[in-house]
């Protein structure tokens, strides 16, 4: 169902350093954010839309064909990573189908310029109308993943991370019972995992409770920051208190080929990140 990754784009073995790759978020535009990717040694990238139209229109024939080229040329796997501010789960007239048509022009500039992922969410909702934003979430990604069917992308749901109790707006899916619940109804052949190990430790299933439970088959993409395992933190690998050690052990142990995204900082304090993080996995010598 997912692209396989340990062999590369181009057939050849993929060291764990090249399967670590960069979220860009919406600091570079497709095109600038292979171009990075290439000059930089970073064979994933993943990149938002929102700092600008998102429209399929707006690229010419010749920017997709140098997208497309430079990732194949430079062994560079795209993404695309829609913004969690966007609300999945929105249920108000007229705006409902604005989320619609948002996920459906994500779709369409994956699969023209060659995506192998979305990254998307669940939505958010507002404590006291929890069932009916779950259904609405529910219901739209079922119907993005109808849509993106015979597109080149697949969809990634990323577990989200817990907001305090005191707050009135609150993420799905966040909680383990959530996630499984959402994989559990959603299930399709272009449905995969986005594991977010950061998010995952801010419960009591921990990192290995999520991982043990949904599993290395379903596992798409890790993202990676650091934190204090309390509130939402995207810290540099260093700067907060997980065990990347123990997290990769857990991770590469279990068969796991796919790739790693980091998401913190800079493009420079991403690069740094990487390198840090080599240095922490004590199983590096085997990969």
């Amino acid at each position: 169902m997912f692209l396989t990754v340990q062999a590369g784009v181009q057939g050849v073995h993929m060291t764990l350093k090249e399967r670590i790759g960069v979220d860009t978020g919406q600091k570079l535009s497709i095109a600038e954010a292979v171009e990075w990717a290439a000059e930089n040694d970073v064979h994933y990238v993943d990149v938002c839309l929102d700092g600008g139209p998102i429209d399929p229109e707006q690229y010419t024939e010749e920017e997709v064909e140098s997208i497309r080229e430079t990732c194949a040329e430079a062994d560079v796997s795209l993404g695309l990573h829609t913004l969690s501010a966007v609300n999945v789960a929105e249920t108000s007239a007229h705006v409902d189908d604005a989320v619609d048509e948002y996920l459906r022009a994500y779709v369409d500039i994956g699969d023209m310029v060659g995506a192998d992922r979305i990254i998307v969410h669940g939505g958010y909702h507002f404590t006291d109308d929890y069932e009916a934003r779950v259904a609405a979430s529910k219901a739209r990604l079922t119907r993005a993943l109808e849509y993106a069917a015979d597109a080149e992308p697949d969809l990634f749901l990323e577990n989200h991370n817990f907001e305090p109790d005191a707050s009135e707006m609150h993420y799905v899916p966040v909680t383990l019972d959530e996630v499984t619940d959402y994989f559990d109804d959603l299930e399709a052949d272009n449905l995969g995992w986005a594991f977010n190990p950061p998010h995952a430790r801010q419960f009591p299933e921990d990192i290995d409770g999520y991982f043990e439970a949904l599993g290395p088959d379903l596992c798409a993409e890790v993202r990676l920051n650091d934190n204090h395992g309390d509130v939402e933190e995207h810290l540099a690998p260093g700067e907060g208190d997980l065990d990347f050690d123990a997290m990769f052990q857990l991770i590469e142990g279990s068969g796991y080929d796919g790739h790693y995204m980091l998401a913190f900082g800079t493009l420079e304090d991403m690069l740094e990140g990487r390198e840090y993080l080599l240095d922490q996995y004590s199983g590096m010598a085997s990969v």
